[in-house]
């Protein structure tokens, strides 16, 4: 409880005592960090560790009296430990870019400031920069609440051996930017994933304006800040980067509307008490085959939250299907109900067990 009636000056003073404490406990729980660190890099084990990056969010959520609020609390951990990160490991980051796409959003929300992040020009290059070991984990767009699967993504675990290690929920908003003044714009460049989200927007405000569409988000800003009478729908990252205003925000005609990314990595972690499991097959070909393969899921009463279907490329008419479910591939009932889809398929893989945390 603070004493009543204290001057600003009191104020003042209580904080710069209160900022010293804070700073000798963050570099002392930082040693605390290097040493872990160094600890798991002699063991060949992954710096990163989801599990229990979601362990201690839920700690300090739990113990927050207030009046911080649990996302900023989070958002304040989040760079506490990105610090760390950097000083145990100098860890590279790949994502789909360019810079101040979605994607770069998304990756700074779960890895932090302090890290280095390399801009891919495809999702292609995201895993192989990760498969060839130039960069410690890549970030990409699986599936949005509007518009549904990144096909891409899902075709390139076909071959890949990386493993999804954690995933990203990011609520997509949608600004209109530019720096004429609204009625000025004549020109409105816009990615086509973002039009299809903000199609109902750009009907009603602006009806008869020329839609020229682009490779990105970023590059939609980009181009508005270069060309009179125009202007982009990006997102504010996007805007702050290349220095264009933003006129309105949150146009995205479903108010809801978030993409879902994954975190790329060659090492999953531990359960963390509330997983989520990621399973590509391939059915054999007979009547009824695609329901004895999930039979095992109902069996052992396993939530499946995501079902998806993809053209194998290899035979006409050959299906991969993605089938995300709730559990740890280590936890006996969804480890058995893996082995036991195997029993009717013709090809399995376990792309990945990771924390929901969102």
């Amino acid at each position: 409880m603070l004493p009543d009636r204290m001057s600003l000056q009191e104020h003042r003073q209580a904080i710069d005592r209160l900022d010293e404490e804070i700073v000798r406990l963050l570099n002392e729980r930082t040693r605390h960090v290097l040493e872990i660190g160094s600890i798991k890099l002699k063991a060949g084990e992954e710096i990163y560790a989801p599990h229990r990056e979601q362990a201690v969010f839920e700690k300090i959520t739990r113990s927050n009296p207030g009046p911080i609020t649990h996302e900023g609390l989070r958002a304040i951990y989040r760079e506490i430990m990105s610090s760390a990160l950097s000083l145990e490991k100098s860890l590279t980051i790949a994502y789909l870019g360019p810079v101040a796409t979605f994607t770069h959003e998304a990756a700074i929300k779960r890895f932090g400031a302090s890290l280095k992040y390399t801009p891919q020009k495809t999702i292609t290059d995201v895993f192989h920069e990760v498969s060839k070991l130039r960069a410690d984990y890549g970030v990409v767009p699986v599936e949005n609440s509007t518009e549904g699967a990144v096909t891409h993504t899902l075709d390139m675990f076909v071959d890949s051996d990386l493993k999804i290690v954690s995933q990203i929920v990011l609520r997509i908003s949608h600004c209109l930017v530019s720096r004429e003044a609204p009625n000025a714009i004549r020109r409105l460049y816009v990615h086509p994933q973002t039009l299809a989200q903000c199609r109902g927007w750009i009907q009603r405000v602006y009806p008869q304006v020329e839609l020229v569409e682009t490779s990105s988000n970023a590059r939609s800003a980009e181009l508005a800040a270069k060309e009179a009478g125009t202007g982009a729908i990006a997102g504010s990252l996007a805007a702050e980067q290349y220095g264009v205003p933003v006129l309105e925000r949150d146009i995205q005609d479903n108010s809801a509307n978030a993409t879902r990314f994954l975190v790329l990595g060659r090492q999953c972690g531990p359960p963390s008490g509330d997983d989520r499991t990621s399973v590509m097959f391939s059915i054999k070909d007979e009547v009824g085959a695609l329901h004895k393969a999930l039979a095992p899921f109902r069996r052992f009463k396993i939530n499946m939250t995501k079902i998806e279907s993809r053209p194998s490329k290899r035979r006409a008419w050959e299906y991969f299907f993605f089938v995300d479910c709730d559990g740890h591939s280590d936890q006996p009932t969804v480890a058995k109900a893996i082995e036991l889809l195997a029993n009717h398929c013709s090809f399995v893989k376990v792309l990945g067990s990771y924390p929901k945390s969102e």
